[in-house]
């Protein structure tokens, strides 16, 4: 390092040149201490011996065991501070780089013989030998131990399903006997439940398979595949022109006389003269009656869309006709487009024009946007300040705003939030807006979202003390202006994102408005007064469920009745016992207590029954322990299955299967006798 840049850019050489070692905090207190490895300083070797005397397994005897250890170590610490930093294990971005190193810890945990959760308690040990001097670890250890713990229960189950997969593969292909794993197989099991690859491999190897080059070839075609797919669907609205309609765009732009003036943070009407404008990807010079162009004018009161907020709409008068504003937009760099159609007469390049943008609307899209603001505050204020925004969309008669959270949303904790917004709309505090450089502004406590680019210029829309945040969008003078907000809906998008859907002003009132119209007719059908129609339905539910259970309990009687029945139809085929049947009216789980009552009556057999239900087939195919190793229960059902047009899969004792076409289910059940004749 030779200079010192200064925030004018000047810079100047340094008193003493200096070389990066790239020696961080690890590297240095391995030197300081006297030890070989980062592994054995204070940072990480009470961290090892935890995990060391959670497995039963000695640091230092081997060294597989030794890079498990240190990889759980080095990543329960990450996970720790990634979470205290308000970071959620998700499939995007920051989310999904902790998701990956979660997920690799626990994997280097299954290698140890840690089969129950342990990652969550890493939390704990973290925060004993670095809490000190990191505080946040500790005082919110409680939120990031239910995070990890809820990631490791999800990925348990994804094991689970992984491994009913690769079970069911190893039925399918037979003995591993050396041969090279498919690679389309594993991707299929890395891109649709997220099972890791390696860890895969590592099963099917131990059961005889082997990962050879026709592996990693099926595998690459897999992925090159999906990127093919990714990127086809990045392409610019799939329009084949979509580069030279940037770069008309960009060209466009970059021939104003001017910067094009936004004043819709002042008025909502404008005189403005349009210098350019674009039909299906071309430039024009004028449009008539009937054409939808689109304009660039050289100022308008017209918000493009960004940052959630949808674009405005309005009107484009001329001398000689005019147009309505239907969206409004950015192209190329930053330049705002509005899609007009001409309604009456013509518009024409070069000439002045009076621009309006439709007032109720934009109203709408002002209180939206506030109460956005509103909401993300008091979010953090209820649940903590690990919440940030994952996704909005401001509407001029609704909001929806994603954000991260680990856990659910309790009803009394959405109450309370609704409630801090609406003391703030009650208490009418004043919304203000200034530009300010990035670094003063965040200095000064404004939020910025993560993965949000900024100018060295930015504008921060601060609510009194309440709320402070960079943004570009439209906003009220005043919370009171909102009049009253009201969340609509709130639940789960993705892991760790939660979503909540709410709305303000008049579009709040005519929500209430609705749901009371609703509650008034529940309680004239069921004829009580509004306030007891809960408790009523909750009574009325719990009748249902009960003559539920009794309709289920005589059925299952109904079937196994049926089933001594169908005992008495069994077949010797080879020496092996084989029923075969129909049992309609019973759905999967019928039809396996059936299969089970038949298994269990024949003592040593093979049986296979379906039912047809609601026009789709049940099939479930079950083989008693003696016979499994000759009569795998999943490939029978799979034989059976594809003859009547379905599939399925199962355990070689018991398996099951769907099809869509009831016809040939009596087809289909007439090959079970002959696949037993064939396998004996």
């Amino acid at each position: 390092m030779q200079f010192n840049r200064d925030a004018s850019g000047k810079m100047t050489p340094l008193p003493r040149p200096s070389i990066d070692t790239g020696m961080g905090l690890e590297r240095m207190a391995a030197v300081m201490q006297g030890k070989r490895s980062s592994y054995e300083t204070d940072l990480f070797a009470p961290l090892i011996g935890h995990i060391a005397r959670l497995s039963g397994k000695r640091y230092g005897a081997e060294r597989e065991q030794d890079v498990s250890m240190q990889v759980i170590a080095d990543h329960a610490r990450a996970t720790t501070f990634l979470i205290a930093d308000g970071v959620l294990p998700g499939n995007e971005w920051r989310g999904y780089v902790l998701r990956r190193i979660m997920r690799r810890a626990m994997r280097h945990g299954r290698k140890l013989g840690l089969t129950e959760p342990f990652l969550w308690r890493g939390v704990e040990w973290v925060g004993e030998v670095m809490g000190s001097t990191y505080p946040a670890i500790v005082s919110e250890r409680n939120r990031i131990i239910e995070v990890v713990r809820q990631e490791e229960e999800q990925f348990a189950k994804t094991l689970d399903s992984g491994m009913r997969r690769i079970e069911e593969y190893a039925q399918v292909q037979g003995a591993g006997r050396g041969r090279p794993i498919d690679g389309s197989f594993l991707f299929t099991l890395y891109d649709t439940y997220g099972f890791p690859r390696d860890l895969a491999e590592e099963i099917l190897v131990d059961q005889g398979w082997r990962v050879g080059d026709e592996t990693e070839a099926t595998w690459t075609q897999e992925m090159e595949a999906q990127r093919e797919r990714a990127r086809a669907k990045a392409t610019f609205g799939g329009d084949e022109g979509a580069t030279e309609t940037v770069a008309l765009y960009q060209q466009i732009g970059g021939s104003l006389a001017r910067p094009q003036q936004f004043v819709g943070y002042e008025t909502l009407t404008s005189p403005a003269t349009i210098v350019a404008m674009v039909a299906r990807g071309r430039r024009v010079r004028e449009a008539a009656a009937g054409d939808e162009v689109e304009v660039i004018l050289d100022r308008t009161p017209g918000y493009a869309e960004s940052g959630g907020q949808m674009g405005d709409t309005g009107t484009l008068v001329g001398r000689a006709g005019q147009g309505e504003i239907l969206d409004t937009f950015y192209r190329g760099s930053k330049l705002i487009v509005h899609r007009v159609k001409v309604r009456q007469g013509g518009l024409r390049e070069g000439e002045d024009v009076a621009v309006s943008i439709e007032s109720p609307r934009r109203l709408g899209l002002r209180q939206h946007h506030t109460g956005t603001h509103l909401l993300h505050a008091a979010l953090r204020n209820v649940l903590g300040t690990h919440v940030s925004q994952a996704g909005s969309l401001v509407a001029p008669d609704h909001l929806r705003f994603d954000f991260s959270h680990g856990g659910a949303v309790k009803d009394r904790e959405v109450e309370q939030i609704e409630e801090l917004v609406n003391e703030q709309v009650q208490a009418n505090t004043p919304v203000t807006h200034r530009e300010m450089d990035l670094k003063e502004a965040l200095a000064a406590g404004a939020m910025a979202l993560f993965g949000e680019k900024y100018g060295d210029r930015v504008r921060v829309v601060k609510i009194g003390e309440f709320s402070t945040e960079l943004c570009g969008g439209t906003h009220l003078d005043a919370t009171g202006q909102i009049g009253f907000f009201k969340v609509a809906e709130e639940g789960a998008v993705a892991s760790g994102v939660r979503r909540i859907e709410a709305v303000a002003g008049t579009a709040a009132v005519e929500a209430v408005a609705r749901r009371e119209r609703v509650l008034r007719e529940i309680a004239d059908i069921l004829k009580i007064g509004a306030e007891e129609a809960p408790q009523r339905l909750r009574k009325l539910l719990d009748e249902q469920k009960a003559l539920e259970r009794q309709l289920a309990e005589m059925e299952t009687k109904l079937a196994r009745g049926k089933a001594d029945d169908l005992v008495a139809t069994a077949r010797q085929v080879n020496g092996v016992a084989v029923v075969a049947g129909r049992i309609d009216g019973l759905d999967a789980d019928g039809l396996r207590a059936v299969a089970d009552t038949l298994r269990d009556r024949l003592g040593s057999g093979v049986v296979c029954v379906g039912s047809v239900l609601d026009g789709k087939v049940n099939l479930v195919a079950a083989v008693t322990k003696d016979l499994v190793k000759r009569f795998p229960a999943g490939k029978l059902i799979q034989e059976v299955a594809q003859a009547a047009g379905g599939r399925g899969g199962g355990r070689p004792d018991l398996a099951q299967a769907g099809a869509p076409d009831p016809s040939k289910l009596d087809g289909a059940l007439a090959l079970v006798h002959d696949w037993v004749g064939r396998q004996a």
